[in-house]
Order: C-alpha cells, then structure tokens, then sequence
C-alpha cells in the first residue's frame, strides 16, 4: 500500500509540473537546428552526387549542434542547463534503451560472423519453387529482418542474391527489389530487437512483446496479400534452379531463440544475452569462432551501434532541455487544435513520426523525436501506449522503405549497378502500401486491439493491469 500510495504522489507531482511549464516555441528552435542540420547536409551532398548523401554527415553530430543551439537560445544558468541535459542523457529509458541497442548489435554480429545469415537464406532458396522465387524471396526478407532486427544489413545479406536469381530466372529486377524492399520492412517493424522496436516501446513504456503482438495482427493480412500476389503475378520467365545453397539447420536456431522466448515474455536482456551466448556457442563448436574472435564479434556489433546509441544518448538530453524550456508543451497546445478525439489524436501522431522521417531519412530518429510528444497525446486523450508504439514503428517503416533517399532503398538498388532507379522499384513494394492501408484502417476499425482490451493500461501507474497485478 505505501508503494502505490507513493506512485499516486509522484504521478500527481509529475502532472503538476508538466502543467506549470509555459509553452514557449522558441525552445523548438534547437530542435528545428537538429533537423535542419541533419537535412540540409543530405540535400546539399544529394545536389553534389554524393552516393548515401542522407548518411553521410554523422545524425550524432547534427544533435550536438542542436544541443550547442539549445545552450545558447534557453534562459537560465548554464549549471542549470546542464544538469536539465544531463538529467535527461541519464533518463532511464535512455539508458535502458541504449544497453538494448549494444546487446542487440552483440547478438546480430555473432549471428553472422557464425553464419546464421548465410545459412538462413541458403535454407530458403534450398526449399523454395523455383517458380515461387519472387514470394519467396519477399518471405526470406521478412524473415531475416525479424530475426536480426536490420532491414539495412537484412537488404545487405539479401540483395545480391535476389538480383542474381531475378536475372537469372528472367523475373522483373524493379519487382524482385520491390520484394527484397517490402520483406525487410515487415520485419524491421516486427522484429523485437530492432531500433524502431526498442525506441518506440521505450519512449512509450511499455513491453516489446505487447507491441509484436499489435504489430503483427497490422502486418499478417498485408503479408498474406502480397505473397498470393507474388505467386500470381510474378512467375519468372524461364523457371531455372537457383543453385547449389549450403546450410546448416542448426545456425538458424538462436534466430528461433530470440523470436520465440521474447514472445513468450522473457526479460529482453536476457533473450539477447541467451541468443548471444546459443549463437557463441554453435560458432565454436563449428570451428566458426573461437573465445577471441566470439568476443570481438561481440564488441564489433558494440561499436556497430555506436551512431544509435549516442544519437538516443543526445537526443535524450536536448530532448529535456527543449521540454524544460516549454517546447513540448507548445508543440501539444497546437497540435490539441486539430485533435477532436482517440481517432484524430493516432491520426495526428501517425502523421508526425511519417513527416519527420520523410524529412530525416531515418525511422529510429524519427520516433526518438517524437516519442515524448505521442506520449502525451496517449495520457491526454487515453490511447493505449502500446497502440502509440505501434503506430510510431509502423509509419516510421511506411515511409523509411518509401522514400526514394532512405537508405534501405539506396542499398536494395545499388547492386544492379544503376540498371535500376528508386522510382522504379516504388511501384512493386506492394506489401509497404498494404501495411500503411491496414494500419490507417486499423485506427477506424481497432481489429488488432484485442490484446488492449483484454489487458487495458493503468493510466494513473503507468503500466498495463495484468502487470500491475504481478508486480504487487
């Protein structure tokens, strides 16, 4: 009783706060000097015909930037100033999030460095009808992106390998990458170990088991679609076997680890740090790796996170040092404008996340920038975060496989070695519009809402009543 009477103290506290914050839109401003930084270094290389223009000038720099603007433009002391960064670098959720990202780059490293990828795609083409190569490779995608939580390394790992079967059967280059391009965007959405995953429930609070399952009734009938799709309309011209594909079953099996025990619920640390150590072990007792090259697969997909990790570091902080200053609480006063109930306040932060990543290139930026204002929309008009976090991973992914910058579409089609452009391929990414229909319509028909009305959130303690219950 002395614990709940605390939380209703402190949740009361925290709302008197936040309404004695003055809305204040110049303390937007350094937010916009992040986003302009970020932007107008992609369009300024783009103009010059830098390849990956997007990614070339670092998203971590252009937050520091942001945040030296935010020193400069909010009153106060800079000790104050400081420790309103701090404080917000050092947010749990942050901190929480950011650890998420190292084990989650731990385990893909390993993953491949042992040759899971490999044998997982060998293990599809091995099984799948030459005639049904287009389904199938929009299937071994899918599945890749699921299980490392990557669409960029996901189009790495499957890209070649779709392009030579494309040519080789005869099958439209533009639809085979429009496949490759809707296979790794399901699972970027999906997967439990993603960023766009581990931003989104982390900045709305809730579980990532909780989001899979909301995600997957959006994404089932999309996929369901686009493979019939696929197997009616994209048979290749010539049905020619694929090859000769090696594999091993067995390093395929962390991959089924990590799926199956966060859908059961396991704590997400230890699912990474079990998948890690299953992986580990499989590498060695192939001769794959040894204990020295284990541990620097490990510490390589350490540092393969670093961009993310100092990027949600940063943005952590700048983030509370706009909100301090009012700027969070002007961005809620205008968008409450055009909010007139829970259908128009999902609408409203599905718009966001889409405009932002349109302009950023980038899905996990997109809803790291966003998170704390979905967050409040949630509380004020009473939208399940676990539906928030849905929705921000969704619409990120919807357009992050769109737009013809991002650098899944950049990667996907630079193997054909500039037979074919972005706009080409954006016809054929079928199951992308699919998914974008089904979530839109998701927000007027709530057909994937039945796990929140099963277990409805405990607005007031902040945590769903199922957990609730266990946790007392």
């Amino acid at each position: 009783m002395k614990d709940i009477k605390f939380e209703n103290e402190r949740a009361e506290k925290i709302s008197k706060d936040e309404l004695e914050i003055a809305p204040n839109g110049k303390a937007l401003i350094p937010f916009l000097v992040f986003i302009g930084v970020y932007l107008g270094s992609g369009i300024i290389l783009q103009l010059k015909g830098v390849e990956m223009a997007f990614y070339q000038f670092p998203a971590p720099l252009a937050v520091v930037i942001g945040i030296i603007a935010a020193f400069l433009i909010i009153k106060g002391k800079f000790s104050d100033k400081f420790d309103t960064f701090i404080k917000g670098c050092g947010d749990s959720n942050i901190i929480i999030m950011c650890i998420i990202y190292l084990l989650a780059g731990g385990f893909a490293s390993v993953c491949k460095a042992m040759g899971g990828i490999d044998s997982t795609v060998n293990l599809g083409l091995t099984y799948i009808p030459p005639q049904y190569l287009a389904a199938g490779v929009f299937v071994i995608s899918a599945f890749i992106a699921t299980a490392t939580g990557t669409s960029v390394g996901s189009a790495a790992a499957v890209g070649p390998i779709a392009i030579a079967v494309a040519e080789k059967s005869g099958t439209s280059l533009p639809l085979m990458m429009g496949c490759v391009l809707g296979g790794i965007m399901l699972g970027d959405n999906l997967s439990i170990i993603s960023d766009t995953t581990i931003a989104s429930t982390r900045t709305q609070g809730c579980d990532m088991k909780d989001k899979f399952k909301l995600n997957l009734w959006l994404t089932v009938l999309p996929a369901i679609i686009t493979i019939v799709l696929l197997i009616l309309f994209a048979k290749p011209d010539t049905v020619v076997s694929t090859g000769d594909h090696q594999f091993n079953i067995i390093k395929v099996l962390p991959y089924i680890f990590v799926l199956v025990t966060a859908i059961f619920g396991m704590n997400v640390f230890m699912v990474l740090i079990g998948g890690t150590i299953f992986a580990g072990a499989i590498g060695i007792y192939f001769g794959d790796l040894n204990l020295l090259t284990l541990f620097q697969s490990i510490y390589s997909g350490f540092t393969g996170m670093t961009d993310i990790f100092l990027l949600s570091l940063l943005t952590g902080g700048l983030a509370e040092m706009v909100n301090k200053a009012g700027g969070i609480s002007y961005l809620l006063v205008n968008i409450q404008k055009f909010i007139k109930g829970k259908k128009t306040a999902q609408l409203g932060i599905s718009a966001l996340v889409s405009i932002t990543d349109i302009a950023v290139a980038n899905n996990t930026v997109s809803i790291i920038i966003n998170g704390e204002i979905a967050k409040r929309i949630c509380y004020k008009y009473k939208i399940d975060p676990r539906r928030s976090a849905a929705l921000l991973s969704t619409f990120s992914t919807v357009f992050q496989g769109l737009i013809p910058y991002g650098a899944q579409m950049l990667i996907v089609t630079s193997f054909s070695n500039g037979k074919v452009s972005p706009l080409e391929v954006l016809p054929y990414t079928w199951f992308i519009y699919l998914l974008a229909i089904s979530a839109i319509v998701s927000i007027f028909i709530p057909f994937s809402d039945g796990l929140i009305r099963k277990n409805p959130w405990n607005f007031d303690k902040e945590i769903d009543e199922k957990s609730l219950l266990e946790k007392n």
